[in-house]
């Protein structure tokens, strides 16, 4: 669904009300599914077959099942970007002991290390901003959020490349944004695009090789990042990553961490000021709470309001929509069998929109999780999943939501937007985003 926008939201009486919650045709249709046939809606035939799990009952199981299931296979189609040993396309013990390598850096006490960082970049952006313009926040706030991803987990020299890696990353990102089928295709005809991409994948490699045979020459320093961590780490026989490993380790966590938080980030910005009321509770929140100073550690907590902004930016609009997995052997539920080797496709998009789990699903309501209000429920894992579930939920769940509530405090403190008039359309298999951006004035 498309949305036309008018007058600034902020203008609109609460009696005037119009929901303005953004749906996305290929979630809606599966939510369509699940109301007509129930948990289970299978198409195809055997091992060429799909089978959506839908609900938080499949949830369950597909979690509890996480060992039954190949994670390599189904996202073949993002080789291009990630590289063949990605931690996120790994299955097994490959996985785990990527993961270990990659964990120390995202763990919440090392996170709280980063604020400043994340606070000092969006402030540089925001600053730039001036009194009557438009901006596309989504692609401001984007920009900020890669700088946040290189410095914070790989340091300031890679941080300094922060262009080069957006201008190249993008092209991959573009390349890969489609359906999975056609991915295959353009490399099958290695059409035009494919070659761009590939050079622009070389072009990646480049630095991100260049930077690797640095930190190795520094043996002794400390583990300070995650890129060090992934040079000089070891596993307890003694067995390190290859260059090829470490590469493919650090463009997974460069594009997980800034594609999906920026769109979420720009998703929260569009919700505070199209839902009457929100934008001004949360700036009067974060001016309490820390006034123009950054936010640290001990503040976050306090900041309820904004955190629920967050919270609910995630459940209504996830950035993956649906998470797929091959099946390993077969398998039954809800009465169905289902085939070794087909694809089973689990939809955060559908459970976090079902009104049997959520009071008022398609309003933006971040009260909705304060634990103080009456009625309060806390969801279940398989009931609120943005980073999915099991072995392999995102490792940088942390990450994601302490750095939007900063990026969100520092924009809430010291800018005034409102929305222009302009379509907003949510595409993306990757992620869920505005396919033309999202244009804001500002305002003072």
């Amino acid at each position: 669904m498309t949305s036309t926008l008018g007058s600034p939201p902020r203008a609109y009486a609460d009696s005037q009300f119009v929901d303005r919650t953004m749906t996305y045709r290929p979630g809606e249709v599966l939510s369509s599914l699940y109301r007509r046939f129930g948990p289970v809606v299978q198409a195809g035939r055997g091992r060429h077959g799909y089978t959506y799990l839908l609900g938080p009952e499949a949830n369950r199981f597909v979690f509890a099942n996480s060992d039954r299931f190949r994670w390599r296979d189904a996202y073949e189609w993002l080789v291009p970007v990630d590289g063949a040993t990605s931690v996120l396309l790994s299955d097994g013990a490959e996985h785990q002991q990527r993961r270990k390598l990659v964990r120390p850096a995202l763990h919440h006490k090392q996170i709280g290390e980063y604020l400043d960082i994340m606070a000092g970049n969006a402030d540089s952006a925001i600053d730039t901003w001036r009194s009557g313009t438009v901006i596309d926040v989504y692609q401001e706030l984007r920009a900020v959020i890669r700088r946040n991803t290189l410095e914070t987990l790989f340091g300031p020299r890679l941080a300094a490349d922060e262009d080069l890696f957006g201008t190249q990353l993008q092209v991959l990102l573009d390349l890969c944004g489609g359906l999975p089928q056609v991915v295959a295709a353009k490399k099958w005809l290695a059409t035009p695009q494919w070659r761009r991409a590939m050079a622009a994948r070389a072009r990646v490699d480049e630095r991100i090789y260049a930077e690797i045979d640095q930190v190795r020459g520094d043996a002794g320093a400390a583990h300070h990042n995650v890129l060090a961590s992934l040079v000089h780490g070891r596993d307890e026989d003694g067995n390190g990553l290859s260059d090829g490993e470490i590469r493919d380790q650090a463009v997974t966590l460069i594009v997980a961490g800034y594609e999906t938080t920026s769109a979420a980030t720009a998703w929260a910005v569009y919700a505070m000021l199209s839902t009457p009321g929100v934008w001004e509770r949360a700036r009067d929140e974060v001016h309490s709470v820390v006034g123009q100073r950054w936010p640290t550690t001990d503040d976050l907590p306090h900041l309820g309001y904004v955190n629920g902004v967050v919270q609910e930016t995630l459940r209504l609009y996830p950035s993956v929509v649906v998470v797929g997995r091959r099946v390993d052997q077969d398998m039954e539920f809800g009465g169905r069998g289902i085939r070794e080797g087909s694809m089973v496709v689990v939809s955060p998009y559908v459970t976090h929109r079902l009104p049997e789990v959520w009071a008022d699903p398609l309003r933006f309501r971040p009260e909705r999780w304060d634990t103080q209000q009456p009625g309060h429920r806390k969801p279940a894992p398989y009931e609120f999943l943005p980073f999915g579930g099991g072995p392999h939920r995102c490792a940088g769940s942390t990450m994601a939501t302490t750095e939007m509530a900063v990026v969100l405090s520092r924009v809430l403190a010291q800018a005034s937007l409102s929305l222009r008039a302009q379509r907003i359309r949510p595409v993306g298999m990757i992620s869920m985003r505005p396919r033309r951006g999202l244009l804001t004035s500002v305002d003072q």
